[in-house]
């Protein structure tokens, strides 16, 4: 902990994860002008930030597939701490890679992951260390139901309908 930068910067799973292991590139922020984040050039932690949804999951996870990596099952992805670092050299608004969403790109440099140390996070860079310990009492952030491996549902044997049994006007059997 002692060599990590101080500053961090949060970001939603698994685009931390992306980040922190050199496949992303490029971190993409709506920040507009007079957003003090614009003039930061320098290390910086990645912090997971705490919330992941199903679709930020499955968006991540197929751009991965489509570019060749492997993203990790979602209840594996480490939530609501520090899990990398990296350098941002420089901001733009236009940039060749199939990360860029814009409308500003973070571009990154010498990320890598690092042991994960829980802490709470906010809204752009932040001092992080000041933050310590963790918001939640310590407590990790357990993954949500989605996240977890689902059993196969047992199969049902199929209720046909069977139609009622034709009498005749007394009633009779037919």
């Amino acid at each position: 902990m002692k060599d990590l930068p101080n500053l961090a910067l949060s970001v939603r799973q698994p685009w931390a994860y992306t980040l922190a292991h050199q496949w992303k590139p490029v971190e993409n922020r709506s920040w507009r002008a007079g957003n003090p984040g614009l003039k930061f050039r320098g290390d910086f932690a990645i912090h997971a930030s705490g919330g992941m949804t199903r679709e930020e999951y499955e968006d991540c996870a197929d751009l991965c597939q489509s570019l060749g990596f492997t993203c990790p099952p979602a209840a594996e992805l480490d939530r609501g701490g520090i899990v990398g670092v990296g350098t941002l050299v420089d901001i733009v608004t236009e940039f060749d890679s199939p990360w860029f969403f814009g409308p500003k790109g973070l571009i990154i440099a010498d990320a890598r992951p690092v042991e994960f140390i829980q802490v709470g996070g906010q809204l752009g860079f932040f001092d992080w260390k000041r933050l310590l310990p963790f918001a939640k009492n310590g407590k990790p952030i357990l993954p949500a139901k989605w996240m977890l491996p689902q059993a196969p549902k047992p199969a049902t044997a199929s209720k046909a309908k069977v139609p009622p049994p034709t009498t005749d006007e007394q009633g009779t059997l037919l």
